[in-house]
């Protein structure tokens, strides 16, 4: 598969999922991504920074556009830490660790957003802070998400040959059988 088809799968599906999701400005949209998987691999075992870079292009310049936060998760060996903008990072209140990405220990995806955003911090996890995100690959990002997390199906289900899952949280229903609900907040 071409990185240019690559980079618009992803950013086609992130724009559908910003869509989806009804996201705004200000929001922080996750992304866990596995380029071993994108290329056809177990995930963790064939990590590749060109299919990241162009993974991390076609995400974050749809996300730049509706001025919404990006979350790099990074690998298993980083236990699933992530990078945002310091921006993001004092926004949400979250605790920066001391660890910079590398292929191999905390995967090529993250090491991308932390050499391109313009002031990099690793965080140990989002608080639970993002509105919605993309699983490229089985990375599981549920856990950095707004409960209720659900899942969203897009028109985009794969990027190369990783599955795609995407996700958004839903307010919380309070409340029994004679509430009432915003249809908005569906």
């Amino acid at each position: 598969m071409e990185l240019s088809e690559i980079r618009e799968q992803s950013a086609k599906a992130a724009a559908l999922v910003c869509d989806a999701a009804k996201l705004r400005a200000g929001d922080l949209f996750v992304v866990g991504c596995s380029s071993s998987e994108i290329c056809g691999e177990k995930i963790g075992t064939h990590s590749s920074v060109e299919v990241a870079e162009a993974v991390f292009e076609g995400i974050y310049g749809v996300l730049r556009e509706r001025d919404i936060y990006l979350a790099a998760q990074c690998c298993e060996h980083l236990n699933r830490a992530l990078v945002v903008e310091r921006a993001a990072c004092e926004r949400f209140g979250l605790d920066e660790v001391n660890v910079i990405p590398q292929p191999k220990a905390g995967g090529s995806f993250g090491t991308t957003a932390y050499k391109r955003f313009t002031d990099p911090v690793a965080v140990e996890s989002l608080k639970q802070s993002a509105s919605a995100g993309m699983d490229i690959g089985g990375t599981l990002i549920g856990m950095h998400i707004k409960p209720v997390v659900v899942p969203l199906r897009i028109e985009v289900k794969h990027i190369g040959e990783a599955i795609l899952l995407c996700a958004r949280r839903r307010a919380k229903f309070v409340g029994g059988s004679r509430a009432v609900y915003n249809e908005k907040l569906l």
